[in-house]
């Protein structure tokens, strides 16, 4: 696989405090790389050294072979689109109008609203199942609903590149897997699609490329099929598992051997199941 995206031994601080240091990346082309690790690993930290908005204190994030900051802001904007965390609506703005804003990158001081960005912005909504939300005021939204408002404004982008911090946050699980499945068709149509994700059997299941995060530094990454197994996991997670083929996908699947706490002072026995509380008497 190619790579027009990449980090080159680029080292991230926040003030005083190093995230990372001499991490390299080469971002797959046309695939769906998922970053997984535990909190606080500098998974954000990376992905927003990807899109400019953290300058490494050494070394370079590139695309196309130049520095991202030989770029104007409009012109990465039209080639990469970025759905942070925690992002806050205007007050008082519907879904469609918060939507239409992926279409700034395309916008200049003469143009005006185009059938073409109509057209964006409708896609957009059927894609992220937000059609139906158009005149809702955002503030009105549930979590899940508001999340998805937000990927729709980033699809109407219509970038080659998404990049998204935890773009499954809020959503129910059946909104998740929609989700995600979006994402692997529209690596399936061309584009490259970064996401960070909490969910490692998720991104086995979806994604092509693995990168797994520790310490602000890279431990693995590849294939999830080369590279999952439970020593990794072990590792990056700090946790005990076993790794099965998923009976869906084939892809791994990730299964934790630890038990509640009551099994661990029971030396690892299951703990009895609860009796009836039909049966039981008062």
């Amino acid at each position: 696989m190619t790579a027009r995206l990449s980090a080159q031994d680029i080292t991230l601080t926040y003030g005083d405090r190093v995230v990372s240091t001499r991490v390299s990346l080469d971002v797959p082309d046309g695939a769906f790389t998922a970053i997984v690790g535990a909190n606080g690993c500098g998974k954000s930290t990376l992905l927003r050294a990807l899109v400019r908005l953290l300058k490494p204190t050494a070394g370079a994030v590139r695309f196309d072979g130049r520095d991202m900051t030989d770029y104007k802001p409009k012109a990465i904007a039209r080639e990469i689109g970025f759905l942070p965390q925690g992002l806050v609506a205007p007050e008082n703005i519907v879904a469609r109008r918060l939507v239409a804003r992926g279409r700034y990158p395309h916008q200049s001081l003469l143009s005006t609203w185009s059938a073409e960005d109509e057209r964006a912005v409708n896609e957009a909504m059927a894609a992220a199942g937000v059609a139906d939300l158009a005149e809702r005021p955002v503030e009105e939204l549930s979590g899940g609903q508001r999340q998805r408002v937000w990927v729709a404004m980033v699809l109407a982008q219509e970038t080659r590149y998404l990049l998204l911090d935890e773009p499954t946050t809020f959503l129910d699980i059946t909104h998740q897997y929609e989700l995600l499945g979006l994402f692997a068709r529209l690596r399936d149509e061309g584009r490259t699609v970064v996401a960070v994700l909490h969910d490692i059997n998720q991104a086995c299941r979806y994604a092509d490329h693995l990168v797994t995060m520790k310490d602000g530094r890279i431990v693995a990454e590849g294939a999830p099929a080369d590279i999952v197994d439970a020593e990794l996991i072990r590792q990056v997670f700090d946790l005990p598992s076993i790794v099965v083929p998923d009976p869906v996908t084939g892809t791994p699947m990730v299964v934790p051997t630890c038990g509640p706490r009551a099994a661990q002072d029971r030396g690892g026995e299951p703990a009895p199941l609860p009796a009836d509380p039909v049966a039981a008497p008062s």
